[in-house]
């Protein structure tokens, strides 16, 4: 699996809220607070911090609208869009992964869901 790109989508994911994050922000674009409402468990300081690495891996967008106060927005890029995409496929696996487990305590080849 070298080189194929599979591990730099791991690390452009990984961080306990990242999903979370892509997923919300792939619903609509969102204001941080209700970001943050819609991720009840994840704190202020983590959200800006995974909301940051985000906008640094170029997946997500922040728009700083003028008015007083500032009004900031999120949003997917168009690559954190993509990468929303092949996430819907990885959370499929593991929706049939785990449906086979209750079944079978084990994962079916079969079970992996294109």
């Amino acid at each position: 699996m070298e080189n194929c790109g599979f591990a730099t989508a791991l690390k452009a994911i990984e961080g306990k809220w990242k999903v979370d994050i892509l997923c919300e922000l792939g619903r609509a674009a969102r204001r941080f607070g209700r970001l943050r409402r819609s991720i009840p468990a994840v704190s202020e300081k983590m959200l800006a911090q995974q909301l940051r690495e985000l906008e640094a891996d170029g997946l997500v967008d922040r728009t700083v609208h003028a008015g007083q106060p500032a009004k900031v927005v999120y949003s997917l890029t168009e690559r954190g869009a993509a990468l929303n995409v092949a996430a819907a496929a990885l959370c499929r696996w593991g929706e049939a992964a785990e449906r086979t487990a209750d079944r079978s305590s084990a994962v079916a080849p079969d079970a992996v869901v294109a």
